[in-house]
């Protein structure tokens, strides 16, 4: 359909459910009801922003929809991140900075200039939104209200870094100018584990997140990383590393088990160290391998190199009609469910498989010897029954040498002598 908006290439539509897509264009939010397709035409209407004819200040930095919920979440530069329901009634809005009990939170370093700078990451298991902010904070929020879960500073690393939704309770990092990942708990923000990866090719590179757990990211010197939950790594190379480079991120395939990756052969690489950060150059590239695999497991289903059979697929296929690129390659691959025998699953199955494993888990709080720890407690109670009854002794002597004090002592003694028949 023709829309009478340019729409922002950086920003991917949003399906929003019930035949709806979101989509930012000149600054405006559009939402396009499609109906269903073939029988009525689609049509689309300004959701946010304002109408034909007029011009749109405020620029939209990205939104979320949750389908569950029939929430928008549209986040807004220098105005903050606004809630809004299906039909167009404002719920909410929250700016970087709230004053709560007296106290700031947010933008603890610098106010000025200081605004929510990514697109809002939705937890619809944990009910909660991640959104960072220029100053390198990022921000655990309610998606009910304007509440403040947790913020997180990792300014000391860098302001720049990216986003993604685990499973297991993990919320995971990336800081590609430090070429670091790091798994956090989402229900307090504390960092779990960091570790090191090889240099990326994007300043907004982001990892993929299996259902198994397992994150990979693609580095710059040939290997896909992938790390557990708890932080064992894999490195996967299925070409001679020093020579080909991987700078597109894996995708999922349709079960969410398996990962579609490529790595690109090159006619000549050179890698050196500047200060802190790795600075790779190469000449032009010679071929390319795709690969699906499993990172839990290492098993590898498919594998095809371009030029080759990969090739004559995509010249069949409509996408010859097209300028490609290894990232739309990718997905196509993973759309077409090519050399895959796992059984696909819908999103709100591995929706439910994925907040099954987030059940909070108990820790005990004693790591050491454990019939060490109970002969200590037995002690420690015994002692303190000993030390109470001492105290009950003191306290009956004291009683008695009181009454002695004042001369109450020979008036009983004197009392009990008394003869019974007297009375």
């Amino acid at each position: 359909m023709h829309l009478d908006y340019k729409c922002n290439l950086g920003t991917a539509p949003v399906h929003g459910g019930h035949g709806k897509i979101y989509l930012v264009a000149d600054n405006r939010i559009l939402v396009i009801s499609y109906g269903n397709i073939g029988t009525s035409e689609p049509e689309a209407e300004v959701f946010f922003g304002p109408g034909p004819g007029h011009v749109a200040e405020a620029e939209i930095i990205g939104l979320s929809v949750s389908t569950l919920g029939s929430t928008i979440y549209i986040n807004v530069k220098n105005r903050g991140l606004f809630a809004y329901q299906s039909r167009g009634h404002l719920l909410w809005s929250v700016e970087p900075v709230l004053y709560q009990f007296g106290y700031r939170q947010g933008c603890r370093k610098n106010l000025t200039n200081c605004y929510f700078a990514s697109v809002p990451l939705l937890d619809h298991c944990e009910g909660s939104i991640y959104i960072s902010n220029t100053e390198g904070e990022l921000y655990c929020l309610s998606v009910r209200s304007r509440y403040f879960r947790w913020i997180q500073d990792f300014s000391s690393l860098d302001k720049n870094f990216t986003i993604t939704l685990g499973n297991n309770g993990h919320l995971y990092v990336t800081v590609p100018a430090k070429a670091l990942v790091l798994a956090l708990d989402v229900f307090s923000g504390n960092v779990l584990w960091q570790r090191s990866i090889g240099p990326l090719s994007k300043v907004d590179s982001a990892p993929v997140v299996d259902s198994n757990g397992w994150i990979s990211i693609g580095s710059l010197d040939g290997f896909l990383y992938s790390f557990s939950p708890t932080g064992v790594l894999k490195k996967f190379s299925r070409m001679n590393a020093e020579n080909s480079i991987i700078q597109v991120g894996p995708f999922l395939d349709c079960s969410g088990f398996a990962i579609y990756s490529s790595q690109i052969e090159m006619e000549g690489k050179i890698s050196h160290t500047i200060g802190e950060y790795t600075v790779v150059s190469a000449i032009q590239p010679k071929a390319a391998l795709f690969t699906m695999l499993v990172p839990a497991t290492g098993s590898i289903y498919w594998s095809e190199s371009y030029p080759g059979h990969v090739s004559t697929l995509f010249s069949k296929s409509d996408l010859s009609q097209f300028v490609m690129n290894e990232e739309i390659l990718l997905a196509f691959l993973a759309a077409s469910k090519i050399g895959t025998p796992l059984q696909c699953r819908t999103i709100g199955q591995k929706l439910a498989s994925s907040c099954s494993q987030e059940r909070t888990k108990l820790v005990s709080v004693y790591t050491g010897n454990e019939r060490a720890i109970v002969l200590f407690l037995l002690f420690e109670s015994a002692l303190l029954l000993i030390l109470i009854g001492l105290v009950r002794f003191c306290c009956t002597f004291w009683a008695k040498e009181k009454l002695k004090d004042q001369g109450l002592g020979s008036f009983l003694d004197n009392r009990s002598s008394l003869p019974l028949n007297q009375l």
